[in-house]
């Protein structure tokens, strides 16, 4: 595991050119509800320029690689079927580890889960009947009952357990929707049999994506906490966190150890530039034209700049100190939004 961060850290040279390959999140992070976020594609195009290779690492089990690099390019990001790794494939890599070829594992998910099986030389499914050896569970807006219950019925009878991700929200315009996380709960509770798990935090989906595209210096990129950041953690790799998804200002202050990314950027131009230095002394943190500082439990901020500098002072501050909560965090949040939109 590395080490952890005391504060986010300074690169005097763009991340394009520091990182031979960047493993994007997708979802909250290069597009959100099926639409680009804004400024992304020219970002990623740029970086692609710069010969960072670009591949695209998502928990989202439910469409292919090749619907995927669809969607992008149709963006104008730049992809290939090759560049898009899936919790699908990691989870039918980990099925065929233990399985034998041709083995019926019953999938509870999309076109994505299925063809990723299959590749693997595997057999799906759709009826506890057919005698599974597996049952292996990825996100669909269209999973049911029925298939729910086949699949419960088939790891009552003894089959292996595999859950393609364990993120129990999804990002949306609309808010914060059930993910598969939530909908594993169904087996998992009908049985009480945990999934194993392919997907971020968990090594598996990271693993997959080292061999696939060959990386020797990777940088994960994401906007969640609990499985980008923590999951680029787990295995030593260094991170960068964008504001475009799930985590704001608040939660990156307030992250736990195992959840606090190398880096800090408002959005996918954070490949593109270098990055500040947090200087601090006695207690006092400083980035930008922002200070930031621990007063008992409550943390402090004074200053002028960019969002983005103010955090990273923000960061520092908490992750040095001690008994910062969200809500001892809140005032200097607020200081640094306010500011924010007066800019």
């Amino acid at each position: 595991m590395t080490s952890t961060p005391s504060a986010p850290r300074a690169s005097t040279e763009p991340l394009d050119s520091v990182y031979d390959v960047a493993l994007l999140d997708l979802d909250g992070t290069v597009y959100l509800s099926g639409a680009a976020i804004p400024g992304a594609p020219e970002a990623l195009r740029k970086a692609d320029a710069a010969g960072m290779r670009l591949a695209y690492v998502t928990n989202n089990a439910f469409r292919t690689p090749a619907a995927i690099a669809a969607l992008l390019t149709g963006f104008g990001v730049p992809a290939a079927p090759g560049d898009v790794v899936t919790s699908a494939q990691a989870a039918a890599r980990m099925l065929a580890e233990r399985l034998p070829a041709g083995a019926a594992v019953l999938a509870i998910g999309g076109s994505g889960l299925r063809m990723a099986l299959r590749e693997r030389g595997l057999r799906p499914v759709t009826t506890a009947v057919e005698q599974p050896q597996a049952v292996v569970q990825g996100y669909s807006p269209d999973v049911g009952y029925p298939i729910l219950a086949e699949g419960g019925l088939a790891v009552a009878a003894g089959a292996l357990f595999v859950a393609s991700n364990g993120d129990v929200t999804l990002p949306s315009r609309r808010g914060r929707q059930p993910g598969n996380g939530s909908m594993i709960q169904v087996i998992a509770t009908a049985t009480g049999v945990k999934p194993l798990v392919a997907g971020k935090p968990e090594p598996p989906l990271h693993h997959e994506s080292v061999l696939r595209t060959g990386a020797k210096r990777p940088l994960v990129v994401g906007d969640r906490l609990d499985t980008d950041i923590e999951g680029a953690q787990r295995v030593g790799a260094d991170s960068l966190l964008v504001l475009t998804g799930v985590t704001g200002p608040a939660e990156a202050i307030i992250a736990p150890p195992q959840q606090r990314p190398t880096y800090l950027a408002e959005d996918l131009t954070g490949l593109l530039e270098p990055h500040p230095e947090v200087t601090g002394q006695d207690g006092t943190y400083r980035c930008g034209g922002w200070t930031a500082w621990q007063d008992g439990d409550r943390l402090e901020l004074d200053g002028a700049g960019g969002r983005i500098d103010g955090l990273r002072a923000l960061c520092a501050a908490a992750w040095s100190g001690r008994g910062i909560t969200a809500e001892s965090a809140r005032p200097a949040v607020q200081r640094l939004e306010d500011a924010a939109k007066t800019a």
